[in-house]
């Protein structure tokens, strides 16, 4: 009898122990850290293929959603507890990517995730001039430099097909990687004007916004099929680049990014493995990522 108490306070207290150890990985999943696999260069040579980082929740704030409705690919209410800071230009963001099943609509898919540098913030008015970035009023220079100035002496004919021309792609806009903006970056609260160029801009965070159809006919905006003649922003949107200019998937080409798919802050590199060789990379172990 004492043999089978014995067993049964064993198996108890694995069972506790177990519950415990999942409910602790459960609770830093969501809360407090993620891991993220670099899959490619576009933000080299801060992080190259192969790094795998450490995302800190906090630092915005742990998002709380529907797992089960996005596993299902549906839209959900996204709710983000307080964070410990705002994001700060220059901060290196793991974030849904915002076009999973197309670039004319933003949308979220729970397991298609970018890294990029956040080089324009909610309230920021932000150009592109010789390849370089700017924003007004900020004078300290942002994202890789090496790199932006490689795309300021590149001519026009020269770039790669695909690479060259920018959002929104339209023929009277015409900006490219090279000359771009100057586009503002909406903040929660803010009014536009709607006219021709910023339907061209903004239509698809207007339509994500209110998860209708916004049109523009004969000179007017028609939102659900009603004319408006300015709009109110909901939410906070950010400008993010790859540090490898030539080569990055971007705001540059897909434009803004909603705050509520911001998963976290890219804080150091916990593990790196060469993907050709697989041998560990030590000298990238616990690289602080800036």
């Amino acid at each position: 009898m004492k043999y089978m108490n014995n067993i049964l306070n064993w198996g108890v207290n694995l069972a506790l122990t177990i519950f415990t150890f999942i409910t602790l990985w459960f609770f830093c999943q969501v809360f407090l850290l993620a891991s993220f696999r670099i899959p490619s260069d576009s933000m080299e040579p801060e992080l190259t293929e192969g790094d795998f980082v450490a995302v800190w929740k906090p630092t915005l704030g742990a998002r709380l959603f529907n797992l089960n409705a996005t596993l299902r690919l549906e839209q959900t209410v996204i709710h983000r507890l307080p964070g410990c800071r705002r994001i700060r230009r220059g901060d290196v963001l793991v974030f849904n990517f915002p076009h999973p099943n197309g670039w004319d609509k933003i949308e979220m898919h729970i397991l298609k995730y970018y890294i990029k540098r956040c080089i324009g913030l909610p309230g920021d008015t932000l150009s592109i001039r010789n390849g370089r970035f700017r924003i007004n009023g900020v004078s300290e220079p942002l994202g890789n430099l090496d790199s932006q100035d490689r795309i300021g002496r590149t001519l026009s004919g020269e770039f790669a097909d695909g690479i060259y021309k920018a959002f929104p792609f339209d023929s009277i806009i015409g900006w490219n990687i090279r000359d771009f903006g100057p586009l503002y970056i909406p903040k929660a609260g803010d009014r536009i004007k709607m006219d021709r160029t910023n339907y061209a801009l903004y239509r698809k965070l207007i339509a994500y916004e209110q998860k209708t159809e916004i049109e523009y006919k004969d000179s007017i905006v028609f939102l659900n099929y009603k004319p408006i003649q300015e709009y109110r922003f909901q939410k906070n949107y950010y400008f993010m680049a790859g540090d490898k200019g030539m080569n990055s998937q971007d705001s540059r080409y897909w434009g803004l990014l909603p705050e509520e798919y911001i998963v976290g802050k890219a804080t150091f590199i916990w593990k790196s493995v060469d993907p050709y060789t697989g041998k560990f990379r030590w000298n990238r172990f616990m690289k602080k990522i800036e």
